[in-house]
């Protein structure tokens, strides 16, 4: 498959033209068995594409190119990243102008989760907790069913977060895994 995308893209980035190290992206929801489920890319590209926070905005001005690729994985990749980064003025003016056929606009629709539609779980001082993140009570609770009172200031470490409940994360405490009322919780660094 890689001699395949190789040629498709010329020994090239197919995002940002860059020639040294590519690799092979599978575009997400497919499963990659086919060439056309992925695009070519380099590393650059997709450590910021796998990690927002390393997104830098001016790398990503060279989707005015590639966004109008004939091909269909590289178009839901440059959409997506446009999408990403609409806020920053310029991304959202390419977006306007760019065509999707309908399955290729299904596809790369296919993980955007609407803003109006998320979940997002508040500590108590409306800090967005994330699965994973380290919190510390901030009054003491009485642990139903399992008799013991979990002190304030106790740290909770790599909480879950209730998916279908913003008020509510899980953790463990004394060894029991409980549910904790997100506002009785302050994220620690």
């Amino acid at each position: 498959m890689k001699k395949e995308l190789l040629a498709r893209s010329e020994n090239k980035c197919e995002l940002c033209s860059a020639e040294e190290d590519l690799q092979i992206y599978v575009v997400a929801p497919e499963a990659g068995n086919h060439a056309d489920e992925c695009a070519l890319i380099c590393k650059n590209c997709q450590t910021q594409i796998e990690d927002p926070s390393q997104v830098n905005i001016n790398h990503w001005r060279c989707l005015n190119d590639s966004m109008w690729s004939s091909v269909p994985a590289v178009q839901v990749v440059a959409w997506r990243m446009l999408n990403q980064l609409k806020n920053e003025g310029w991304p959202q003016d390419l977006l306007d102008m760019m065509y999707l056929e309908p399955e290729t606009e299904t596809w790369a629709k296919a993980l955007i989760v609407e803003e109006s539609e998320r979940i997002i779980h508040k500590d108590a001082n409306g800090v967005i907790l994330k699965g994973g993140d380290s919190v510390v009570l901030i009054k003491d609770l009485n642990v139903k069913g399992a008799n013991f009172i979990a002190k304030r200031g106790t740290p909770v470490r790599r909480i879950i977060l209730v998916k279908d409940n913003p008020e509510h994360i899980e953790g463990r405490i004394n060894g029991q895994h409980i549910v904790i009322i997100a506002a009785y919780v302050k994220k620690t660094k």
